[in-house]
């Protein structure tokens, strides 16, 4: 791995809970992972107004649109898939060598998180 890379545990479509903030309990689907500035996005957490022009090349009209704005990934936890309470995640590390596979998992129930 590069240099200054990060690397998020949380990725797009987890299901999480917002944990710090003004949209402070509420859970939905992670739209977009920004690892490098570390932020995601989580559907209906987040809302803003943005003013938009309308373009007629792109066929949109304008006017005030709302949209997610980007969370820091430290206010958002997963959701345990088996008590759908928020946990902590960890990696479990199966096989030696070249076969190692790197799984997610729910430090609480320990449970995998991958589909």
């Amino acid at each position: 791995m590069a240099q200054g890379t990060k690397r998020a545990k949380i990725r797009k479509n987890d299901q999480v809970i917002v944990i710090a903030g003004r949209d402070k309990g509420k859970r939905g689907r992670v739209l977009e992972v920004s690892p490098s500035t570390g932020k995601v996005k989580v559907e209906g957490a987040g809302m803003i107004k943005k003013h938009e022009r309308a373009n007629p090349q792109n066929n949109r009209g304008g006017g005030i649109i709302e949209k997610e704005a980007y969370l820091n990934i430290s206010n958002v936890q997963l959701i345990d898939p088996d008590s759908g309470k928020p946990t902590r995640i960890k990696y479990e590390i199966e096989g030696t060598g070249k076969n190692q596979t790197k799984t997610r998992v729910a430090a609480r129930s320990g449970q995998s998180l991958e589909k």
